[in-house]
């Protein structure tokens, strides 16, 4: 697939984004989704990492190593990881209520980003949390833990700058799929009772770098 070609997908792909559905109450599980890379070579490994909401404690963690072959393109990150990370959350013996990604979800120059691509594929309501605003702007947020500003690009409010903790800087939260911005700032709340990092993609991030570590060396 060309880059022009997976631009197309998107555009496509982007009509069946659900912004207006929302979740009917705190979902009981969520599934923490990331990709680590191999420095040298083009191995990568998916982690899908199922967590019990109200303890925040793993109830199952799966992993997938494979090798990437599209090109590291800004704001096409999906097609390097989407079918690892399917394939992971494949793995999972619960079907998880809530897709967590590590990534943007309408944070996105196309509106597209990695948690809607990935709700769109599964059916299931699904939001990022970045590290970084990508293209979008954010007045920093109060430096309590629960403030929060909203991330804007253009004239549009695409997600929320959110302090999981005091003092700490900000993630950033965007849906992607099936479930309403409140919802899915408070499920990132929940999901970060000591880190910055919601503990569901902080621990898929931790089981895809420990697995890469454990891998022989590429032919």
């Amino acid at each position: 697939m060309t880059v022009a070609e997976a631009e197309r997908v998107q555009e496509e792909l982007r009509r069946e984004v659900d912004l207006r559905s929302s979740l009917p109450g705190r979902p009981a599980t969520v599934a923490g989704l990331d990709v680590s890379y191999e420095v040298g070579s083009d191995r990568v490994v998916a982690a899908a990492v199922l967590l019990d909401v109200a303890s925040v404690q793993v109830r199952q963690a799966e992993f997938v190593v494979g090798e990437v072959t599209f090109p590291y393109v800004p704001g096409l990150l999906a097609f390097r990881e989407v079918p690892f990370l399917l394939a992971a959350l494949e793995r999972l013996t619960v079907r998880p209520d809530v897709l967590v990604c590590d990534g943007y979800g309408i944070a996105h120059p196309r509106r597209f980003g990695l948690a809607c691509h990935l709700g769109v594929l599964t059916g299931l309501p699904s939001f990022g949390v970045a590290k970084t605003p990508f293209t979008a702007r954010f007045d920093p947020p109060d430096p309590a833990r629960g403030s929060w500003s909203p991330l804007v690009d253009g004239d549009e409010t695409v997600g929320r700058a959110v302090r999981t903790q005091a003092g700490v800087k900000p993630v950033f939260v965007s849906v992607g799929h099936r479930i309403a911005l409140p919802q899915a700032t408070d499920l990132a709340l929940a999901l970060a009772p000591r880190h910055r990092i919601p503990e569901a993609t902080r621990q898929a991030d931790l089981l895809s770098r420990a697995t890469l570590r454990t891998l022989p060396p590429p032919d």
